[in-house]
């Protein structure tokens, strides 16, 4: 019997290992026949990799799947989530195999693609696809950047391997080009991707519409390629052996797999692609890899014996670690208290001490300006703060000052340069924040968030931290016109659960927003940034800022109220002081954040917006889609329901109606109606 003894790996026998590998392709057929639904030709064709990934060299603790150093395993062909759940489930984790029965279930802990925060060791939610791979591109760059920052000298606290099952889709995607550029720029050496080169996609071979070389591709990156014989497990322990021994470049294992590998009838084909094999199909498949058993999900002892040793293995991997660790606070308690406070993510403790006080100011100045202020007041207090652009950092203002940019051979500053590639700034910055010891940020103008809104809506499902920088946020951008002008962003950003989008009419506001950002532990953020300067209220209003909505200028006896966000609150309050000429009360109220208001209670919501005044008018410089919740039926609001143009921005808000006499106007006429 042949022996594979590499060390600190574990010791299998060669026939123990076709027996993992197809324990692997039994449960992932059976979890599809079960559910009627499902994707079995993936989970087959990649067992053996699979299978030698995670026997070994995959370091993980199944008792603790949240364990820092930890390798993580992402696998971005989400469709074949079946592989994932079997070695969640063989390895130990708390994924018990009537979890896999109820594979695609509703209310099963095995939905149809991995969900973060849904089922145990799962890293990251992979369904939209080339999510996976960029997101693993920013969890390699967050393992990188805090290696920099806290190992030392017989203290190597940060040291692991992400690795990524892709397939065919996951590289066709154009998010993919731009995170492995990232990742191939930075010298990603921990990045290890396993590419299923299979052939196959849903609508048949891949020559269809598939015919670049791939390989070359990558390593036109900057990334080591290799290419091997998928179902070959020696193989594949040699190749990941080598890509493990690669420090300045991030690999593509291209492995050349038959997908629904020992199908009879099927494998090969598209029809293993996303569909049952069918239950005479299913014996067919048994009996050609030789696999004895009937009973469906049936695991024979060895198998499970093989896999578990993953826990005590990973136990004593994690116990070690802790050992270093406390080591380490003896050796260098400074940077251990660093360490604390960033994996905590730890904010100042008063918050009112370090966030720049803006005094009242008729001049004023852009959102964006004050941005840059105020993450250069925080960054010093907030250890955990890492962000850049997407090549805007002139204009977001995204800088920390007196930082190095992050480079190839050069960690130990805390900017970020993107380059021009919001879509995968967007999933890098999730992978950095699923990583851990990282408050993300990212910047560009507002009109590109349609780039980046696959990873945002992302972030948003998985209760990310992850904050978007984006200014130029309206027709106050100007000349550029309306290519540059976002129109309808507004209301699709809001339409997003559990995303906040703070739109601050000030400086003040601004601070506030950023308050809000950081110490929102439960979802993203996007502040929503001008180009043109705006009058600095008041300081005192940040209280108000702080719960999303208030009232900035009230009135005896309201008749009518003026709603407004952002650059429209200087316009909402000039209207208010015609009205008061004209003989009528208006109330101003400045809604910075919807959904932080929505959290309000019902008596602070109704102080601000008493249902009795039902004369209300809403100015926004976008959209009006979203405004009738606070508007009401016999409300009003002034947007801009077209495309924007070219030209001086005073000039374009006269041209679009949105001054103050407007304003004006239309609360007189719902007040004497």
């Amino acid at each position: 019997m042949t022996i594979i003894d590499t060390p600190g790996q574990l010791s299998v026998p060669r026939t123990a290992d076709q027996l993992g590998a197809n324990a692997i392709r039994v449960l992932a057929m059976d979890g599809v026949q079960q559910a009627n639904s499902g994707h079995p030709g993936m989970p087959m064709g990649m067992a053996d990799a699979a299978y030698v990934l995670w026997s070994r060299f995959l370091k993980h603790n199944p008792s603790d799947p949240a364990w820092p150093n930890r390798d993580r395993f992402v696998l971005s062909a989400g469709h074949g989530s079946m592989l994932l759940y079997a070695l969640l489930h063989l390895t130990g984790y708390d994924l018990g195999l009537d979890e896999l029965r109820n594979f695609r279930q509703l209310g099963s802990r095995t939905p149809g693609h991995p969900e973060y925060g849904h089922t145990p060791g799962v890293e990251t939610t992979t369904g939209p696809l080339g999510q996976g791979i960029a997101t693993a591109v920013g969890m390699a760059l967050a393992e990188r950047y805090l290696a920099e920052q806290f190992n030392r000298p017989a203290f190597t606290l940060v040291d692991h391997h992400t690795y990524v099952i892709a397939g065919d889709g996951d590289l066709m995607e154009g998010l993919s080009h731009e995170a492995a550029g990232i990742a191939g720029h930075l010298k990603l050496g921990k990045l290890i991707v396993l590419y299923d080169d299979n052939h196959i996609t849903i609508d048949g071979s891949t020559d269809m519409s598939f015919t670049e070389n791939t390989l070359q591709r990558f390593q036109a990156y900057g990334w080591n390629t290799q290419a091997i014989d998928g179902h070959d497990q020696a193989a594949v322990t040699a190749a990941l052996t080598q890509a493990r021994s690669t420090s300045d470049r991030p690999t593509l294992i291209a492995c050349r797999t038959t997908i629904g590998f020992g199908s009879p009838n099927k494998a090969g084909t598209s029809k293993v692609h996303g569909e049952p094999l069918g239950a005479a199909e299913v014996r067919l498949t048994r009996q050609n890899l030789g696999w004895t058993d009937e009973t469906p999900f049936a695991v024979p002892d060895e198998v499970y014996a093989n896999f578990r040793q993953a826990v005590p293995a990973g136990q004593a991997a994690q116990q070690t670690w802790s050992a270093l660790l406390a080591g380490y606070r003896t050796a260098h308690p400074e940077l251990a208290v660093r360490w604390d406070a960033t994996f905590g993510r730890d904010l100042p403790a008063d918050f009112n001490a370090v966030l720049p006080a803006f005094p009242a100011d008729p001049k004023g100045q852009a959102t964006r300006a004050a941005s840059g202020l105020v993450i250069n007041a925080l960054a010093p207090h907030i250890p955990a703060l890492l962000g850049g652009s997407a090549d805007l950092h002139g204009s977001n203002l995204t800088l920390i000052k007196g930082e190095a940019a992050i480079q190839p051979d050069a960690w130990g500053g805390r900017n970020l340069y993107f380059g021009v590639r919001e879509n995968g700034m967007g999933s890098v910055l999730n992978g950095m924040a699923l990583h851990g010891g990282i408050i993300p940020y990212g910047g560009t103008f507002m009109v590109f968030s349609d780039y980046m809104r696959p990873a945002i809506r992302l972030a948003a499902l998985m209760g990310q931290q992850v904050i978007y920088v984006f200014t130029h946020d309206s027709i106050g951008l100007g000349e550029d016109g309306p290519t540059h002008q976002p129109i309808e962003h507004l209301a699709t950003l809001r339409a997003l659960p559990n995303l906040f989008v703070e739109r601050p009419a000030d400086a003040n506001e601004t601070a506030v927003a950023w308050q809000v950002a950081l110490t929102r532990r439960d979802g993203p953020t996007a502040l929503i940034l001008t180009r043109q300067a705006l009058p600095t209220l008041d300081p005192s209003i940040r209280a108000g800022a702080l719960r999303g909505g208030y009232v900035l200028r009230d009135a005896e006896n309201p008749q009518a109220i003026v709603l407004a966000t952002g650059s429209e609150v200087e316009i909402a309050l000039e209207a208010a002081e015609l009205l008061a000429q004209r003989g009528v009360a208006a109330r101003v109220v400045s809604l910075p954040c919807w959904e932080l208001f929505a959290q309000q209670n019902a008596a602070y919501r109704e102080s601000v917006l008493p249902s009795n005044i039902t004369a209300r008018v809403a100015i926004e410089a976008a959209a009006t889609f979203g405004w009738e919740r606070f508007v009401g039926a016999q409300g009003r609001v002034l947007g801009i329901d077209t495309f924007g143009a070219s030209g001086p921005y005073k000039e374009l808000y006269r041209h679009f109606g949105l001054t103050a006499e407007r304003v004006a106007d239309t609360v007189g006429e719902l007040v004497a109606s």
